[in-house]
């Protein structure tokens, strides 16, 4: 059984892969780039998320406005842990909240279909004071998706998950270290 709260995600040795959907304008500068540039916003907390389905369900598989492209970052596991180090849970008090660098927030992780399952997937916000270090130090490579988001859906739609699921990338258990996982699961 899948324990409840558990960051899930596809990485290495050494980095890890999170999820964004933007629009085309943001998407392709980025691309053009290798990171994050105008029309980006620098002044926003920025979220990303290591559960591509989680991501599928949030832009509709990539049809939502503004969302219409996926792409891949993969950033640093020390930037990674840098940023949960900083987090606070959306659910602590307020003032609290107010004041971090970074936010972390479950929500129920999703079926190719968008059912909820019974077990969550975390979404880090990073926060404007610690944006330039995601875009300037943590990325290590952008990678659009969208191609193949499109034709995952498409199967989807046409009845053949199977197919599908083999289009979506593999996660596995983060090992989160005990410290880090106890400052941002609930009930910790």
């Amino acid at each position: 059984m899948t324990p409840q709260y558990e960051i899930r995600a596809d990485y290495d040795a050494r980095t890890i892969v999170v999820y964004q959907a933007y629009s085309p304008a943001i998407a392709d500068a980025a691309l053009r780039a290798g990171r994050f540039v105008a029309p980006f916003s620098f002044h926003r907390m920025t979220w990303i998320k290591p559960s591509f389905m989680w991501l599928m369900h949030r832009s509709n598989w990539a049809r939502k406005p503004g969302q219409e492209r996926v792409l891949a970052v993969r950033i640093t596991r020390e930037g990674w842990e840098e940023a949960l180090s900083q987090a606070v849970l959306t659910t602590s008090d307020p003032a609290a909240v107010a004041q971090a660098a970074v936010h972390v927030q479950w929500d129920p992780e999703r079926s190719p279909r968008g059912a909820a399952l019974n077990h969550y997937s975390i979404q880090v916000g990073v926060g404007r004071h610690l944006i330039r270090a995601f875009t300037d130090d943590w990325i290590v490579s952008l990678t659009d998706l969208t191609p193949q988001v499109r034709k995952a859906s498409a199967l989807i739609r046409a009845g053949q998950a199977a197919k599908a699921h083999r289009l979506c990338p593999a996660e596995r258990t983060y090992p989160t270290p005990r410290a880090l996982e106890e400052g941002v699961s609930p009930g910790r």
